[in-house]
């Protein structure tokens, strides 16, 4: 584990209108957030989409070096429950699904796609990876 004040993550977040906000992170990028109403993405569906984006970088870096694709797509899904542990989400799945152009670079981006997928499951995502091996969330009222 490290201390180092360069791999702390961080978000600001602000109300900009009825039951929306605005993540804005160090670098400048937003993204609005809603409950549903509307078309801005919930929290839920913010989660699913670092799941399913978190792995198709990791997935894009390994088989880019062999080839670029020729289609991509994934789909990450959950069930959204309430039980005596509160709301959460069960059974949460990402599913890739790839094209590679013919030949021998295609064939070698085909042949590390699944070790590419497991490695980002079992080691790379950092999003995958805490939801996974779970970590506490610590919740405070103070001064920013």
């Amino acid at each position: 584990m490290t201390d180092s004040a360069a791999d702390l993550r961080s978000i600001s977040l602000e109300k900009i209108g009825e039951h929306r906000f605005r993540a804005t992170n160090s670098r400048g990028g937003t993204l609005v957030l809603g409950h549903g109403e509307d078309p801005d993405f919930t929290p839920v569906e913010m989660l699913l989409a670092a799941l399913a984006g978190c792995s198709a970088l990791d997935v894009d870096f390994i088989t880019g070096k062999r080839s670029p694709m020729e289609a991509f797509e994934a789909l990450a899904a959950a069930t959204k429950i309430r039980d005596e542990e509160g709301n959460r989400l069960v059974d949460i799945s990402v599913t890739f699904d790839i094209t590679f152009p013919e030949g021998e670079g295609g064939d070698a981006a085909r042949r590390v796609l699944p070790d590419a997928i497991k490695k980002s499951a079992t080691r790379l995502c950092t999003v995958g990876r805490t939801v996974s091996v779970g970590t506490p969330v610590t919740y405070a009222e103070g001064d920013l």
